[in-house]
C-alpha cells in the first residue's frame, strides 16, 4: 500500500533523485578514468565517444542510448506505458550532462601503467564503483522515478515474464558484447583500457556494495515522511499493543513444535501455513506454488542478486520471490496489529522489529539432534536428513539475508536464543511464556 504523499515530500525526493544521479554519473566517470574497463552499460557510449572525430561526447551518446532506451520501453508496454515515466525523458538529459561534467571533473585522475600506477588504478576503480553504489542505493530510497536503463529492464521483465535479474544480466553482457565490438570496427582491436578487467569487477562489485550500503540509508525516510520506516515494501509500522511472538527455527531443532505448545498455552493463534493462504489469494497463484518458492533461494539466485544492484525498488520488480515477500510481509503486519498470536518463519522478526510489543525467538539445535528429529518424523536415513537440514537450513539463510540484509543466526536479531538439544522443548515453551508474560505485565 503507497501512501499518498505531500508536495514538500515529492519535492524532496526528486532533488534526492538528482542528487543521486550525480553520484552515479561521477561514480561511473571515476571508475572509467581508472583505465581498467568501464561499467557495462556504459561500454558503448563510452567506446564511441573516444573515437576518432567523434561528433558527440560521451554525454550525449549516454542521452542517445538513454533515449533509445525509453523507446523501447513503450514498444513493449505500449498503454501500461505509465505517464509519469515520461519524466525518464528529463532524468536522461540531466544523466548526460552529469556524465559530461564528472568526465571533466576525474581527468586529473588517470595514473601510469607503474606497479604503483596500477595499484592506484584498482584503488580507484573500487571507490568509483563505491561511489556509483551510493548513488544507486539512495536513487533506490527516492522511489519516484525510473532511469530509462532500470526501465528497460523492467519492461522486458514484464512483458516477457522473466526474471529482472536475469534481464539486467543479459543485457549487461550485451553492452560489453556491443562494445567490444565497436571497438574492432573503429580500432581494428580489443582495447582492454576501455573494456577489460574493471569492466567484469564493476558487474560483481557495484551489486555487492549496493547490498552494504542500502541498510544503512534508513534516515532517508525520516528526511522525506519525518516518519522512520522499516523498509519500502511493507505499508507504514504499526503501533499494535497486542503480544506477538515470532519464531525462527533451524530445521529439525523443534521450533515449529514449540510454536504450537506455546500458542496454546498463551490461549492464541498460530500462523505458519495461513500465510502461505494469504500470499497465494493476493497474488493469485495456488498454495503449492506459494509453499515451493517463498524461501526458494539458491546459490544461483544469490550471485543473480549480487550481480544485479537492486536498482529498483522491491515494490516494482515482478520477481515471483519479491512478490510472495511483499504479500507475508502484509499479512504478517495485519495480524500483529489485529490479534495477538504467535507467527512462525517468514523474517517476522525482521517484519516486526519495531513492534514494541512483539518477542523474537531463534531455536537451534546440534546437528545430531536436528538428524534424529527428521529421521523419526520423515522417516529417512541419517544421511539423507542431514543433506536435507543442511539444504533447508541454506535457503533459509538465503531468504533471509536477501529480504533483510542480515544474518540470520544472528543472536542480535532476537530477544532469546535456545538450543533445543540442551533444553527439552517443554521447558522452552515454559521459558517462552515465562517471559513473555512476564513482559506483558510490564
Amino acid at each position: 500500500m503507497v501512501q499518498k504523499r505531500s508536495f514538500t515530500e515529492l519535492l524532496k525526493r526528486y532533488i534526492f533523485f538528482l542528487i543521486a544521479l550525480f553520484f552515479i554519473a561521477f561514480g561511473t566517470s571515476l571508475s572509467i578514468r581508472a583505465n581498467l574497463g568501464s561499467s557495462p552499460i556504459s561500454c558503448p557510449p563510452y567506446v564511441l565517444s573516444v573515437m576518432p572525430g567523434s561528433p558527440l561526447t560521451m554525454g550525449g551518446y549516454t542521452i542517445c542510448l538513454h533515449t533509445l532506451l525509453i523507446l523501447f520501453q513503450i514498444l513493449l508496454l505500449r498503454k501500461n506505458f505509465k505517464p509519469l515515466q515520461f519524466f525518464q525523458i528529463a532524468i536522461t538529459l540531466f544523466f548526460g550532462f552529469y556524465t559530461d561534467l564528472t568526465m571533466w571533473m576525474t581527468i586529473p585522475f588517470q595514473f601510469d601503467s607503474t606497479l604503483l600506477g596500477y595499484t592506484l588504478r584498482f584503488v580507484q576503480l573500487c571507490i568509483g564503483g563505491a561511489i556509483m553504489a551510493f548513488g544507486i542505493a539512495l536513487e533506490v530510497r527516492c522511489d519516484v522515478l525510473l532511469m530509462a536503463c532500470e526501465g528497460f529492464f523492467l519492461a522486458v521483465s514484464k512483458t516477457f515474464n522473466a526474471e529482472f535479474g536475469k534481464v539486467k544480466i543479459c543485457t549487461d553482457t550485451t553492452s560489453v558484447i556491443i562494445g567490444i565490438i565497436l571497438c574492432f570496427i573503429l580500432f581494428g582491436h580489443w582495447d582492454w583500457e576501455m573494456i577489460g578487467g574493471g569492466t567484469l569487477f564493476a558487474m560483481f562489485y557495484v551489486g555487492f556494495m549496493v547490498r552494504v550500503l542500502s541498510p544503512h540509508f534508513g534516515w532517508t525516510e525520516r528526511l522525506f515522511t519525518g516518519v522512520a520506516s522499516n523498509a519500502e515494501v511493507v505499508e507504514p509500522q504499526s503501533q499494535s499493543s497486542n503480544l506477538v511472538v515470532t519464531i525462527s527455527r533451524e530445521y529439525g531443532s523443534g521450533g515449529h513444535e514449540i510454536g504450537e505448545k506455546l500458542a496454546k498455552k498463551l490461549g492464541v493463534k498460530l500462523y505458519d501455513k495461513y500465510l502461505i493462504d494469504e500470499a497465494a489469494n493476493e497474488l493469485g497463484m495456488s498454495a503449492e506454488f506459494v509453499r515451493e518458492n517463498e524461501q526458494n533461494i539458491s546459490n544461483g539466485k544469490l550471485w543473480e542478486l549480487i550481480f544485479t544492484d537492486s536498482a529498483i525498488p522491491i515494490t516494482m520488480n515482478p520477481s515471483k520471490d519479491d512478490a510472495i515477500f511483499v504479500a507475508q510481509s502484509r499479512t504478517i503486519k495485519r495480524l500483529a496489529m489485529n490479534e495477538p498470536c504467535v507467527i512462525i518463519g517468514r523474517c517476522a522478526n525482521w517484519i516486526l522489529r519495531d513492534v514494541k510489543s512483539s518477542f523474537h525467538v531463534f531455536v537451534y539445535s546440534d546437528v545430531d539432534f536436528a538428524v534424529k528429529r527428521v529421521c523419526k518424523y520423515l522417516d529417512v536415513a541419517p544421511d539423507k536428513a542431514k543433506e536435507q537440514i543442511i539444504r533447508i537450513n541454506k535457503a533459509r539463510s538465503n531468504h533471509y539475508w536477501t529480504y533483510t540484509d542480515g544474518t540470520w543466526t544472528d543472536a542480535r536479531n532476537y530477544d532469546l536464543v535456545v538450543n533445543s538439544s540442551k533444553i527439552s522443548i517443554d521447558e522452552i515453551v515454559d521459558l517462552i511464556y515465562a517471559t513473555v508474560m512476564a513482559k506483558a505485565k510490564k
